[in-house]
C-alpha cells in the first residue's frame, strides 16, 4: 500500500502530523497499536499549564485539534498565574480522559484522506539504490506501507521497560507491548539513540478517599478555553473540583525506609528522568529538609470514580506504594486501582534532526514527540503538527503537481523564537540536543512578552490559512481583527489627552483617575482598571470591535514600552545575523567559545552568522561573541 505520508503512533503527535497532513490534502495512514487507544492521556489527566498552555494554543492557531478536544472534554478549568502579567500566564484544563480519548479517535477516523489501521511497525525499509533513504515501513504483521514521507511518534514505545520494585515489564504503557526492534532500524541508519525515562502515580478509587479535611479547588468562573473556534459566550462546562493533600514525616519514613528496593536508586533504570518531575522517592532524598509535599487529587473522568495523585510518581514495589498512600491524610483507607510505575525508553538526539523535524542523516524520516527526547503531551502535540506540516510542504518542494500551487511560497515552515513557544522548543531542541526529557518553561523564551497565549491565533493564524488549517470565515475574522487592532494603536499612540475639565469628567464617568498632566491614551486604556466596556466608551471607533482585539489592544498598550523594546531586540538581532563572517576567520582563542562550539564552527565554515546559529549546539551567546569580534576585527582592519 502507498500512501504521501506514513505516520507511526496514535498519541498526541500522531494525532496532529495524520490530521494536518490529510487536511492539507496528502494521501495519509496513521499505524498504531491499538485503535481505541489513540489520544489516551498515559499521565496525568490535564492539558496545558505553564508554558504548556502557550504550546497548546499556538499548536490550535496552527490548526491543529488538541485544544478544541479540550474544550469539548474538559472537566475544570483555570488560569495558572492569573495575578501575573499575561506573558507567564498559562490555561490549564483537566480532561475526562476517557472522553477525550474517544473523541481524539473518532476525529482521526472521520477526517478525510486519512486512515488508520491497527499494527505496531517493526521496521523500516530503506531504498534499495539509497541507504540513506527511507520509502517504507514493515509491521508484525508482515505489512508493507510504503510512503513519500514517514513520521515517527512512537512515545514510550521503543524497547520500553517498566519498573514496579524489582519487577520489570516490557511494555511501551501498562498492558501494551513495546515496540522491540524499530530502536535497531534508527541505530543501522547511523542515528544516536540513547535512553530516558518518566514516570507515572498510583490511581485511586474516588469511592475510597475521604475529602472531609482535604482542601478543595474549583475551576475558574469564566472558564478559560484554548480554542479560538470555541465561543466564549457559550463555553459554560460543567466544572468538576480537585483536592489538596501533603505527604508527611511518616510518608517519607516509609519512603527513605524502602530506598533500597527504588529500582532507580539500586541502578536497576538506566535512562535519565526528568528534572523538573521527580519521582516522590526522589524528592524525599533530594529535599531532605521538607516536611511535606503537597499532592493534587485530580478526577480523571467526570464521574469521579478514578483520581490521579499528582505529585506522586514511583516506581517503589506495590506494598510500599500501598503503605505510602495509606499514611497520607484522606487517603487512609483508598484502594490503588493502578500502581505508580517508571518506564525507560529509547530516544533519538534530537541533534540529529533539521529544524522542519526531518532527520539530517536520513531522507524522507521524521521524527516527533517523547522520540526527541521531550515529555508532555504538549511538546509532543507542537512537533506533531509541525511534522506533518512540514512532511506536506517538503513534496510542493519536490514539485509534486497537486501541491506546487497550493499553500503560497511556503516550502517548509520553520518558526523563529520569536514567533512562538514552538520555535523555541525545536530550535532548542536541534540546537543543543538534551541528556533529560525536555519540557518547555516560559523562562525559555528570550521574547515571552510577545508571545502570550492570547496573540497566538495572531502571530501563527496567517500560517494555518495559508496551509489550508483555517476556514474562510474564520480568517476573516482574523483579518478584521488584526485591522481594528492596528487603528486602534495608532489611534492611541498618537492623540495624547489633556487634564482639561471635559477629559476629567470624562474619565470620571467610567470610573477612572483623571490625570495631572497630559498624558498618552496608551497609558490610560493600559490601566488594570481598565476594561473592554470602558475602552468601547473611550472612542467611537472602539464601539464595534470584538472582545479579542480590544484585549489586544488593551494588553499592547500596558506594556506598549516593553514590547516595543523586544521588538526592537528581534530587529537588531535579524540585522546581526546577516554579518558576513571572513573566509579567513580565526574561532580559535576567541575567550568564551568552548572547544566544541570552536571545533564546530570549523568544521562547517559557515558564510554569515544566521548559518552559524543553523549550526547545532551554537548558541545565541556564542552568535553575540562571534559579532562582537567580527566587529573588533572589521574596526582594527580600518584604522
Amino acid at each position: 500500500m502507498e500512501f504521501d505520508v506514513l505516520v507511526v503512533g496514535g498519541g498526541h503527535a500522531g494525532i496532529e502530523a495524520s490530521v494536518a497532513s490529510a487536511k492539507m490534502g496528502a494521501k495519509t495512514h496513521l499505524l498504531t497499536i491499538l485503535v481505541e487507544n489513540i489520544g489516551l492521556a498515559s499521565c496525568n489527566p490535564a492539558i496545558g499549564g505553564l508554558g504548556k498552555g502557550h504550546l497548546t494554543k499556538e499548536v490550535d492557531a496552527l490548526g491543529g485539534v488538541m485544544g478544541m478536544i479540550t474544550d469539548a472534554c474538559g472537566i475544570q478549568y483555570r488560569t495558572l498565574n492569573a495575578s501575573k502579567g499575561p506573558a507567564v500566564r498559562g490555561t490549564r484544563a483537566q480532561i475526562d480522559m476517557d472522553a477525550y480519548r474517544i473523541y481524539a479517535r473518532n476525529l482521526v477516523l472521520d477526517t478525510p484522506n486519512l486512515s488508520v489501521s491497527q499494527e505496531m511497525a517493526e521496521s523500516l525499509i530503506v531504498d534499495s539504490e539509497d541507504s540513506q533513504k527511507v520509502i517504507g515501513i514493515k509491521t508484525n504483521i508482515g505489512k508493507t506501507y510504503f510512503a513519500k514521507k514517514i513520521i515517527l511518534t512512537t512515545g514510550t514505545f521503543l524497547r520500553g521497560l517498566i519498573h514496579i520494585g524489582e519487577v520489570m515489564s516490557e511494555n511501551g504503557r501498562v498492558g501494551e507491548s513495546a515496540s522491540r526492534n524499530l530502536s535497531q532500524s534508527l541505530i543501522d541508519l547511523g542515528l544516536e539513540v540513547g535512553r530516558l525515562k518518566t514516570g507515572t502515580c498510583a490511581r485511586i478509587d474516588g469511592r475510597s478517599i475521604d475529602f472531609s479535611e482535604l482542601e478543595i479547588h474549583h475551576g475558574d468562573d469564566p472558564a478559560p478555553h484554548f480554542s479560538y473556534r470555541t465561543d466564549s459566550q457559550t463555553f459554560k462546562p460543567i466544572q468538576y473540583p480537585c483536592y489538596v493533600t501533603y505527604t508527611n514525616e511518616k510518608t517519607h519514613e516509609i519512603i527513605r525506609s524502602n530506598f533500597h528496593r527504588a529500582p532507580m536508586f539500586i541502578g536497576q533504570i538506566q535512562g535519565i528522568g526528568p528534572r523538573y518531575c521527580p519521582s516522590i522517592e526522589d524528592k524525599v532524598n533530594r529535599f531532605a529538609d521538607k516536611e511535606r509535599h503537597q499532592l493534587f487529587l485530580e478526577p480523571q473522568t467526570k464521574d469521579e470514580s478514578e483520581y490521579y495523585i499528582n505529585g506522586l510518581t514511583s516506581s517503589l514495589p506495590f506494598d510500599v506504594q500501598e503503605e505510602m498512600i495509606h499514611s497520607i491524610k484522606g487517603l487512609e483507607n483508598a484502594r490503588i486501582t493502578r500502581y505508580g510505575y517508571a518506564i525507560e525508553y529509547d530516544f533519538v538526539q534530537p541533534t540529529e534532526l533539521h529544524h522542519t523535524l526531518e532527520c539530517k542523516k536520513v531522507k524522507n524520516l521524521y521524527l516527533a514527540g517523547q522520540i526527541n527526547g521531550t515529555t508532555g503531551y504538549e511538546e509532543a502535540a507542537a512537533q506533531g503538527i509541525m511534522a506533518g506540516i512540514n512532511a506536506v510542504l517538503a513534496l510542493k518542494k519536490e514539485k509534486d503537481e497537486r501541491f506546487v500551487d497550493r499553500f503560497g511560497d511556503l516550502e517548509e515552515l520553520v518558526l523563529r523564537r520569536d514567533e512562538g513557544y514552538i520555535g523555541v522548543l525545536i530550535d532548542d531542541l536541534v540546537s543543543k540536543g538534551t541528556k533529560e526529557p525536555y519540557r518547555v518553561f516560559t523562562s525559555r523564551a528570550e521574547y515571552r512578552l510577545l508571545l502570550r497565549e492570547d496573540n497566538a491565533i495572531f502571530r501563527l493564524g496567517e500560517y494555518a490559512y495559508q496551509l489550508g488549517l483555517m476556514e474562510e470565515d474564520q480568517y476573516l475574522k482574523l483579518k478584521q481583527d488584526q485591522e481594528d487592532m492596528q487603528r486602534g494603536m495608532e489611534y492611541l499612540t498618537t492623540h495624547p489627552m489633556t487634564p482639561s475639565k471635559e477629559n476629567l469628567a470624562f474619565l470620571e464617568s467610567l470610573g477612572e483617575e483623571g490625570i495631572g498632566d497630559k498624558s498618552e491614551a496608551f497609558l490610560i486604556v493600559g490601566r488594570d482598571s481598565f476594561d473592554n466596556g470602558k475602552l468601547r466608551r473611550f472612542n467611537a471607533m472602539f464601539g464595534n470591535m470584538s472582545d479579542r482585539a480590544l484585549e489586544q489592544i488593551r494588553i499592547q498598550s500596558k506594556y506598549f514600552h516593553y514590547i516595543e523594546k523586544q521588538k526592537e531586540s528581534i530587529a537588531k538581532m535579524d540585522e546581526i545575523l546577516k554579518v558576513k563572517i571572513p573566509q579567513d576567520f580565526v574561532y580559535e582563542g576567541i575567550s568564551g567559545l568552548s572547544l566544541e562550539v570552536v571545533e564546530k564552527l570549523q568544521k562547517h565554515r559557515p558564510s554569515n552568522l544566521f548559518q552559524a546559529s543553523q549550526i547545532s549546539g551554537i548558541t545565541p551567546a556564542s552568535i553575540d561573541i562571534l559579532h562582537l569580534y567580527i566587529h573588533l576585527r572589521s574596526k582594527k582592519a580600518s584604522e
